[in-house]
């Protein structure tokens, strides 16, 4: 409560402050949805399979549909788990390196996970004090950031995804063990880098429609004239 009552004084004042604790919550906010999308989208198994006719990847890759995906749900559901368990695929060998890099691909979501509490929690404190200082503007703000975050990075993808691709695994996997020999590490054949593609188009999408939501709830609450002008 002192601390809804300083933010409240802060606001009366205009203060510089406020404007940045407001950013930040939408910052948080922002970060919440990106990887409450991220998440939603890694769960979304019925994309993958609409994939494996799609992209033909049964004949693509040698393996039959049910060893497909037998071995992507394994995947999944290995990077889904936050405890620490031996990587062992199925039915489709895989090299020491594989495992490694399945390894740091899941150390990877962990953060996430952990992005994703600490951010929701921040982002629902910002939300509480929003309501009781009837100031909704972080819903504006976190609206304009889902928003240009999809058009930058779409755009970066329809000019040329293989390079968007590369540039991703090499910030993410700088040691390189992300280029896998199919001779070594067959289960590359089933994970297209189009699939990647139309993972990451659901994910703007999500994250797109995020933003729509969120400024056609802001501007239904600044029509009550809940929000500060």
């Amino acid at each position: 409560m002192q601390l809804l009552n300083i933010l409240h004084k802060m606001k009366t004042r205009n203060n510089k402050k406020y404007k940045l604790i407001q950013s930040l919550f939408a910052l948080f906010l922002s970060l919440f949805i990106i990887s409450l999308a991220v998440k939603l989208t890694l769960l979304f198994k019925p994309l993958y399979y609409f994939d494996i006719d799609y992209l033909n990847i049964e004949k693509l890759s040698g393996f039959t549909k049910e060893e497909i995906i037998k071995n992507y749900n394994y995947v999944i559901n290995y990077l889904l788990i936050p405890k620490i368990q031996q990587f062992n695929l199925p039915s489709i060998p895989y090299s020491e390196v594989g495992e490694i890099h399945f390894k740091e691909v899941k150390n990877i979501f962990i953060s996430f996970d952990i992005l994703l509490i600490i951010s929701l929690i921040i982002s629902t404190f910002g939300l509480w004090t929003s309501v009781k200082l009837k100031d909704f503007n972080i819903l504006r703000k976190t609206s304009i950031t889902l928003l240009v975050l999809p058009l930058g990075l779409m755009t970066a993808f329809l000019i040329n995804f293989d390079v968007s691709f590369v540039i991703f695994h090499k910030i993410f996997f700088p040691n390189g063990n992300w280029q896998f020999d199919p001779d070594f590490d067959p289960i590359i054949n089933i994970l297209p880098q189009e699939f990647f593609f139309h993972a990451a188009v659901l994910i703007l999408i999500l994250i797109a429609l995020s933003s729509l939501i969120l400024t056609l709830v802001y501007k239904k609450v600044s029509s009550k004239k809940y929000s500060v002008k």
